[in-house]
């Protein structure tokens, strides 16, 4: 009876164990699916929502009858609007985000010249900032666990929150005028040299980067007061290898969120960090697009941004619930 009891029991257990998983699979894909659903009808809207018609716009008041009428009827807008967005909804799944009306050139093409430069500047802003903020974090919360090292943390505390709350643009601008106008070290705009990337990854780094030290900073003290780091100390293990191995993995748990939301905001930060230095990115050329109201372009441009936060989002929660499986049935 026991031998033939065994192997039952066995099975549940594992079916028991994959349901927090499967769930948490089911939600976070429901929550992308209706995110991206919402994404797909708000720049739909966009488009009708501007006041005045959107084709005489971006043509200009002196462009015939004619050609508004057959550039209105090219682009499906005469169609009912219901029509209208199985039509919109329809192209974005095939790939196919309409023509600029300015340059006559498939969005598409557009977008794929623009990203890489876009993601090559976020990618390393981000990097850059999480490599600044990971030591500087850690070496704050050591030197002022336990209220040790006061001026520290208030100087640490100030000069973080100052430049965590300057807008990246503005970053930007000082850094044009310090390092480019005044010193003349680097260039300002462009990307047609390695040194050229200096400038805007810092300005878009900067911020990020005081933002994550904080929080980690803030982490690293709680976690060194865990009496498992009491243990680890007991045991006369180096403080390295307590602050290292015991100490920063759990304090990098619950940055991660932040890490996710802070790439969101540097990823959409890129827009106005491109115009100051003249990025050829998707930033620019979007915002060069409102000026001469190419709507498919700009369109375009917000699904690429909307449904790249949305997939690090997604992506950051998953990761999250790699680290501490405990989130996943917090959410149940």
């Amino acid at each position: 009876m026991a031998t033939t009891a065994s192997p039952g029991v066995a099975w549940p257990a594992r079916t028991l164990d994959a349901r927090p998983w499967l769930r948490f699979g089911l939600r976070r894909a429901g929550r992308l699916l209706v995110s991206l659903w919402v994404l797909l009808t708000a720049s739909f809207l966009m488009t009708h929502l501007i006041p005045g018609d959107p084709v005489r716009g971006a043509l200009g008041p002196t462009a015939p009858a004619e050609l508004v009428a057959a550039k209105r009827t090219a682009l499906g807008l005469d169609d009912p609007l219901p029509v209208q967005y199985l039509d919109h909804l329809r192209g974005v799944l095939t790939g196919d985000l309409g023509t600029s009306l300015i340059s006559q050139v498939p969005v598409s093409d557009v977008i794929g010249q623009r990203l890489p430069a876009t993601l090559w500047l976020a990618v390393l802003g981000f990097a850059v900032a999480v490599a600044v903020a990971v030591p500087v974090g850690v070496a704050a919360g050591v030197l002022t666990r336990r209220g040790h090292g006061r001026r520290t943390e208030l100087a640490f505390t100030g000069t973080s929150v100052v430049l965590g709350t300057i807008p990246d643009f503005l970053v930007g601008v000082a850094l044009v005028y310090v390092f480019g106008v005044r010193l003349g070290l680097l260039p300002v705009a462009g990307n047609d040299t390695l040194s050229s990337l200096v400038l805007p990854v810092l300005a878009l780094a900067i911020g990020p980067a005081a933002i994550l030290a904080r929080v980690l900073r803030v982490e690293m003290v709680r976690v060194l007061q865990a009496d498992y780091i009491r243990t680890a100390r007991a045991k006369r293990l180096p403080a390295r290898t307590v602050h290292l191995r015991h100490a920063l993995p759990n304090a990098l748990t619950a940055a991660l969120t932040l890490c996710g939301l802070l790439l969101g905001a540097l990823v959409a930060g890129t827009v106005l960090v491109e115009n100051v230095f003249a990025w050829p990115g998707l930033g620019s050329t979007i915002v060069s697009s409102i000026l001469t109201k190419d709507y498919p372009v700009v369109q375009g441009i917000v699904l690429v941004y909307g449904v790249g936060v949305l997939l690090v989002n997604t992506l950051v929660d998953v990761a999250l619930a790699l680290l501490d499986p405990r989130s996943m049935i917090r959410e149940d």
